[in-house]
């Protein structure tokens, strides 16, 4: 078997999100990773016979490649402890979408007309990893709200973007999420590595700890090529 990483590391002070305050100023958020304790710190509660290091980190969920499940966008769906594994090991598609300018839509016209999405996950490759960490990697293409409106149609099971937003941040409504999770259709943001599925068939996993009471949450996403 072949596994293709989607996911980007997570690491210290790596890219996320930002936020508008009340006075104008922008916060963003990333992640933090230190030890709790050190291999030396610990050594001594084992007599010097063995040394253990634990790590401390602190995140907001939406950060590196995650996945939302319905309870970001609505306070009586499910979180991601409610999610079962058979929902997020599904088939994959892998749509083309290469080429786009940052604001630029992209229309129903891309999907696949050879093959049935339903209950499967579409990854959406724009190519944008490779901005993965720069400023222009904050302006982005996004789905039109016609081709949300088809792959609702189409009955899929989640869909993927290599974006940091699957919408467009200047549209209060955020159609994408809005209706897709409230079709329980699952979204995960800031996937990489998708230039190797194109014309592969292939499973994705897209599996988050069994975190209860909890919106949204990094994943190590993967395709298992077939």
């Amino acid at each position: 078997m072949t596994f293709i990483d989607l996911s980007h590391s997570f690491e210290d002070e790596m890219p996320g999100f930002r936020m508008e305050n009340e006075d104008g100023t922008v916060t963003e958020y990333t992640a933090e990773i230190q030890p709790f304790f050190t291999h030396e710190e610990s050594e001594s509660h084992y007599d010097g016979e063995a040394a253990f290091e634990v790590t401390e980190v602190t995140f907001q969920t939406s950060v590196g490649t995650y996945l939302d499940s319905p309870y970001h966008r609505y306070p009586d769906g499910r979180d991601i402890g409610d999610l079962d594994i058979d929902e997020l090991v599904l088939p994959g598609v892998v749509v083309e979408a290469r080429g786009l300018e940052p604001g630029d839509e992209l229309d129903v016209d891309v999907l696949p007309t050879d093959r049935t999405l339903s209950n499967r996950a579409v990854l959406f490759n724009f190519g944008w990893d490779d901005h993965w960490g720069t400023e222009q990697y904050r302006s982005y293409p996004f789905l039109s709200e016609a081709l949300i409106d088809r792959l609702i149609d189409e009955n899929v099971g989640l869909v993927g973007v290599d974006t940091i937003n699957i919408d467009d941040h200047r549209n209060p409504s955020r159609p994408a999420h809005t209706r897709l999770l409230d079709e329980d259709v699952f979204i995960v943001e800031n996937m990489t590595g998708l230039d190797a599925l194109h014309g592969e068939s292939f499973r994705l996993f897209a599996v988050p700890v069994k975190a209860e009471q909890t919106a949204a949450m990094p994943i190590r996403a993967f395709a298992e090529l077939r």
